[in-house]
């Protein structure tokens, strides 16, 4: 069966001497893709088996697992749909097929090459300006696992040349195919301008600003799974987090990196990098808002978790079976300063309780007959000193400190002096009242100040399941040489100190359960990042300490506002390198909608990025407000496919075709039909122009404006 599947309405283009290439070069393909799963899934079964081995090699076994189990995914998921289309050098070479992967043949021939590499960058961004190198580029159109449509772009202008000469027939196709819940695959249309932002190195912020319909997100998306081939490496650096607008946003680009073969990126919102995120509404008083927004108010941390840090003053006498020690405030305030600046409190408790330890076995003293470890032993049962270290330096809870600083004045007071009377009164709260999305910033710092409630107990009982693992290992080596009678064996080297301690199984001992949106991660894409503000904004930086960041966003998209550059925004918030791209083709919204969204936005924001349309649609349509489901309804029964939305009400109810959405809500998605009710109701200033601006451009088909 032909791996081509073109409709009568494509006859011109099926004529053999356009196919024949392709066709020979597909089949063979198809049967390397089947030896390839076949292999690789050999080679995972192989790998997984083997000895991890020390240092390096562990690191390379484990990548190498990642690679394969990436490849094998995407190999499964898509099958021969794994081609792209080709590219036809110049100079009269042989066509270079593109892929999703990089595939070669039994002879090290290249069958496919990896879309992210170097020698497929003009299969994106060769234009007739700058050719790259290329006569022609083809590019397929998929549909149940045969090719329905291509389109070829001449560089040429050669008569002779065989390609199809279909500058736009399946790629305008492609961009007003008909929408669904999920964002569908876009690799094959990737733009020459998205391109090279996606291959734009990752050293500093990279700003990829953009209207409505650019792709940004496209880019954002592509560029994790660009970086993560660029740099094999970045994986064990921490990997990549993507930070959506809001959980609809996750759910619509869910399937996009797993059809690029990463199935490792984490993808979150802002609120689910802290647990009280869950159920955090917005502050719904702007003063609130507003001084909560400021990072300035993070500083509290720091004096909040120290007040719990003061060394006792009291004296105290502890007793061993040997002597008494006294114990005085210098030798509390010693060991409080034992630990590392920038250790979290809680774990930091053990340390002082060790330090405190060492201190009073100096002040106790021992000799020949007395061993230090039993000093040690003894202090460290006595009741009195453990209740004191407690209480000087307690465990403590994020949310609970948090809570305070809100609730008891004169906390706030002593955390945050810079604050006015005026500005505390603001800020005060019912204690047990809910948290906001406002607090977040605040208790994600308080969070990774104070690290794990947990930590001091999980370190006991590690130490203490090592410590009963060494003497079982001891009775067992000494069971050894009580039995062993050989005088030339080499078990006597058993006594070894570390022999005997690299015979003990670290595993026994428990661990910790790992945030995996607590970080460091590699590198940090942004989306939507125009409504962070600077207290958020600490929230990403805390998780990327290298200050890799794709910040993705459009200033006239802030529901909030953004007066300033993005240079100038970036750099307050901490980073020290910025670079900006702008994106202005929108290849999405078609090009009646922008004309009627345009002057909403310019009213607020004169010098808003407002890109050109590159396909024509429908008219706008008005009516009342009370058609709603008239409206909605001649649409579900006018098409067969497609999704809708409903904005502005919030009544109306939802099916499996039709969402309805908060203005707000739909940043970043894109329905065939959007019915805007009421729109003016959104709000009054920048807010109320930024929602009515950012609904009516979801619409890539129809849009339709009730009042």
């Amino acid at each position: 069966m032909s791996v081509f599947n073109l409709p009568s309405s494509k006859a011109a283009k099926a004529a053999g001497t356009h196919l024949d290439r392709d066709e020979a070069h597909l089949t063979l393909v198809a049967g390397l893709l089947d030896g390839q799963v076949r292999a690789t899934k050999a080679r995972l079964a192989d790998l997984r088996l083997e000895p991890a081995g020390p240092g390096h090699g562990a690191l390379d076994r484990d990548l190498e697992i990642h690679r394969l189990s990436s490849r094998l995914s995407v190999l499964r998921r898509f099958g021969l749909d794994v081609c792209l289309g080709r590219m036809v050098p110049s100079d009269g070479e042989a066509p270079v097929y593109v892929g999703r992967i990089g595939l070669t043949d039994a002879e090290g021939e290249p069958l496919l090459i990896d879309w992210r590499a170097p020698a497929a960058e003009p299969f994106f961004a060769a234009t007739h300006a700058d050719p790259m190198g290329l006569s022609s580029r083809r590019r397929y159109r998929w549909a149940d696992g045969r090719i329905v449509d291509y389109w070829d772009e001449v560089f040429t202008g050669d008569p002779d040349s065989p390609a199809a000469l279909d500058d736009q027939s399946a790629f305008i196709a492609s961009l007003g195919a008909t929408r669904t819940e999920r964002m569908r695959d876009v690799l094959a249309t990737i733009a020459s301008d998205q391109d090279a932002i996606i291959r734009s190195d990752a050293d500093g912020a990279l700003v990829v600003d953009g209207g409505p319909g650019t792709g940004k997100t496209v880019v954002a998306l592509h560029r994790a799974a660009y970086l993560l081939y660029e740099d094999p490496r970045l994986g064990s650096r921490g990997g990549v987090l993507v930070v959506g607008p809001h959980r609809p946003y996750l759910r619509y680009v869910a399937d996009v990196l797993p059809n690029l073969g990463e199935d490792g990126v984490a993808i979150a919102t802002l609120a689910d990098l802290v647990p009280e995120g869950a159920d955090a509404a917005q502050e719904p008083d702007a003063e609130v808002a507003r001084l909560k927004s400021d990072a300035r108010l993070l500083g509290a941390v720091e004096a909040a978790v120290a007040f719990y840090e003061e060394p006792p003053s009291d004296e105290l006498t502890v007793e061993t079976p040997w002597a008494e020690v006294e114990v005085d405030a210098s030798d509390w305030a010693e060991a409080f300063s034992s630990p590392d600046p920038g250790t979290p409190h809680n774990e930091a408790q053990v340390e002082v309780w060790e330090a405190l330890l060492d201190v009073l076995v100096d002040k106790h003293g021992v000799d020949d007959d007395l061993d230090a470890s039993d000093v040690r032993a003894a202090l460290a049962t006595d009741p009195d000193l453990r209740v004191a270290l407690r209480r000087g330096w307690p465990i403590l809870e994020p949310a609970d400190l948090v809570s305070d600083l809100w609730s008891v004045p004169a906390y706030l007071r002593r955390c945050a002096p810079w604050l006015t009377s005026e500005e505390r009164a603001h800020l005060r709260r019912a204690e047990g009242s809910p948290w906001t999305a406002e607090d977040l910033p605040m208790l994600d710092a308080m969070r990774r100040r104070l690290g794990d409630p947990g930590a001091p107990e999980i370190r006991h009982r590690k130490a203490a399941a090592l410590a009963e693992s060494r003497a079982f290992m001891d009775e067992v080596v000494a069971d050894l040489l009580e039995a062993n009678d050989d005088p030339e064996s080499p078990l006597p080297l058993l006594n070894r100190d570390s022999i005997r301690e690299a015979l003990v199984d670290e595993d026994v001992a428990p661990g910790v359960d790992l945030d995996p949106l607590a970080g460091p991660f590699g590198h940090v894409i942004i989306d939507e990042a125009q409504e962070l503000t600077d207290a958020q904004w600490q929230m990403v930086l805390a998780r990327c300490p290298s200050r890799s960041v794709t910040v993705v966003g459009d200033r006239a998209q802030a529901r909030r506002g953004f007066p300033e550059s993005w240079d100038e925004r970036l750099r307050r918030v901490g980073f020290g390198s910025v670079t900006e791209r702008r994106l202005n083709l929108n290849y999405r919204t078609p090009r009646q909608v922008m004309e009627a969204a345009e002057p909403v936005i310019r009213a607020v924001l004169p010098d808003a990025n407002v890109p050109d349309s590159v396909r024509e649609g429908l008219p706008v349509r008005g009516g009342d407000a009370d058609r709603v489901s008239d409206v909605v309804a001649e649409w579900l029964a006018g098409h067969e496919d497609g999704v809708a939305v409903v904005v502005g009400d919030p009544g109306f109810p939802p099916s499996e075709r039709v969402s309805v959405l908060a203005p707000e809500l739909t940043k970043g998605l894109e329905f065939d039909l959007v019915v805007l009710v009421r729109p003016q109701s959104f709000g009054t200033g920048v807010q109320g122009a930024v929602d009515r601006y950012v609904a009516m451009t979801r619409a890539t088909g129809d849009l339709v404006i009730l009042e």
